[in-house]
């Protein structure tokens, strides 16, 4: 999935609604449950960006279409530093498209995993931006329910930005959640405990507890629980009741006194506030202003000369993919043939086409420029 070599810069409408053919695709750099990712590049103004798309039928199979509209419902009424922005979001007969802001320092969970150990000065610095993202996600209503390091992205210079919107929650006027939704290891004691035996349900103290569970990984290159995908709700309560949190004797008493704090397993006593997170005394002296235009900078930066991510992602796009994003344009010119012909007939399968009609009505367009 090479680049289009050729620099002439393309001339669009400024009336028409941007589509896959107003973007260069450069290479694919990652994939997850929901769709795949790849860098682009705007023909017109030659910015670069990430696009994610997700194939309708597979989504449609898998009963994903609901998520994958209201994490674009989300994403278009967000804009904040610290959180990855939607700018333009548009559909095909394949796919659904939504372009956002390009983060080339990898997520979290790369860096772990090739194990970089994080100090406390580059965990300040990441609980001071993301605890500004949660307190603007709490202001917007939003409950993410899916922080963890696989969804926690670093720009070039260092800064943290939140993504993936596709399991969060919008509540209103102090409502909450009683659905299960998240990553196990990740996830507050109250929502199993709600999911088990019922109660009020929970609210935003939920990713405050995720916050707390990342940061103690960053520190310790391991989480606080030993919880799985395959550990039953029982045992993680049990866990929650019985066992009291590690902190190593190298961390400094105010690290620990936070995380204290986040990780308190009652979510009314819990630290679930930026003003609770201004109070602790890990943060005297800090500049918010400045955290909040990235002027502080990050004592960890990535490497500028690597691309953070899985190679064998591009190589899987080309070569493995029955339908790969770099020959779309072809593959559409050609369907747009055989449906123009006297040939064609409408698919048998009613039932998905149906569904393929649904998804085209209510798959939102986007353009943030507009």
């Amino acid at each position: 999935m090479g680049a289009n070599n050729s620099s002439k810069k393309m001339i669009f409408d400024d009336s028409e609604d941007v589509g896959f053919d107003h973007f260069q695709i450069l290479r694919a750099i990652g994939k997850g449950s929901f769709g795949k990712v790849c860098i682009v590049k705007k023909s017109d103004s030659g910015k670069i960006y990430a696009m994610k798309y997700m194939n309708k039928q597979k989504c449609i199979e898998r009963n994903d279409v609901r998520n994958v509209t209201r994490e674009l419902q989300i994403m278009q009424g967000l804009e904040h530093p610290f959180l990855v922005n939607l700018w333009y979001s548009f559909q095909d007969v394949e796919d659904m498209f939504m372009v956002v802001d390009l983060l080339l320092g990898g997520d979290l969970r790369f860096h772990l995993q090739r194990h970089t150990r994080f100090s406390e000065a580059v965990v300040h610095l990441y609980l001071c931006e993301l605890s500004l993202a949660l307190d603007y996600l709490q202001t917007q209503g939003i409950i993410h329910r899916d922080i963890k390091p696989d969804n926690v992205l670093l720009d070039e210079h260092g800064h943290v930005h939140i993504t993936d919107f596709n399991i969060a929650k919008v509540v209103k006027d102090g409502g909450k959640s009683t659905s299960m939704a998240g990553t196990k290891p990740y996830m507050a004691p109250e929502m199993f405990r709600s999911f088990l035996k019922g109660g009020p349900g929970y609210s935003y103290p939920v990713d405050w507890w995720s916050l707390g569970i990342m940061v103690y990984e960053l520190l310790q290159g391991q989480r606080p629980y030993d919880i799985h995908s395959s550990t039953s709700l029982e045992d993680i309560l049990t866990l929650f009741n019985c066992l009291s949190v590690h902190f190593s004797s190298s961390w400094s008493r105010e690290v620990v006194g936070l995380l204290r704090k986040l990780l308190c397993v009652s979510p009314e006593n819990r630290m679930s506030s930026l003003v609770g997170i201004q109070k602790c005394s890990f943060m005297a002296d800090v500049d918010w202003d400045k955290v909040f235009s990235k002027q502080m900078v990050p004592p960890f930066v990535p490497n500028k000369g690597k691309l953070h991510c899985d190679p064998t992602f591009e190589l899987e796009e080309m070569i493995l993919e029955s339908k790969p994003l770099h020959k779309k344009k072809k593959r559409l010119a050609k369907s747009r043939t055989r449906e123009n012909s006297k040939d064609y007939q409408q698919s048998d399968n009613e039932y998905m086409q149906s569904c393929l009609e649904t998804v085209e009505r209510e798959f939102i367009i986007f353009n943030r420029e507009r």
